[in-house]
């Protein structure tokens, strides 16, 4: 994940510069408030996949001698027909909307919103867990 991270890193810093530049010959607040979140979001992904990929050790990927065999294998779990991430999603857009109708919605749209995490949650959820 290093060529993952120092893309982020780098792509971050460039913004970094550009930033005050762009602001100085713009005059521009809406740009200049994209630029700087623009930084925000590409430091907080180049340092978690810095991270990441300094406890998890070289990938198959990232070693000279890696061979496509040694990525076989199984990835996770990934449900493959689950009704949640589209009701979160209908959710979500409800509460969204709902900004913009008027708070009553936005207090029906919090409930569903919760339901649905706990049912994205807890869909395999069987019994009492031992663990």
């Amino acid at each position: 994940m290093k060529v993952e991270a120092l893309i982020f890193i780098f792509t971050g810093i460039f913004i970094a510069i550009v930033t005050p530049v762009y602001y100085l010959w713009s005059d521009d607040p809406t740009g200049t408030t994209a630029l700087v979140l623009t930084f925000g979001l590409l430091a907080l992904i180049g340092f978690y996949l810095y991270y990441t990929g300094a406890k998890l050790g070289p990938r198959p990927e990232d070693r000279k001698d890696g061979e496509i065999e040694d990525a076989a294998g199984e990835y996770g779990f990934f449900s493959p027909h689950s009704v949640w991430p589209l009701a979160l999603a209908s959710s979500v857009a409800v509460a969204v909307v709902g900004v913009v109708i008027g708070p009553w919605l936005v207090v029906i749209a919090a409930a569903l919103v919760g339901m649905t995490v706990a049912g994205f949650v807890f869909e395999y959820y069987r019994g009492v867990y031992d663990g």
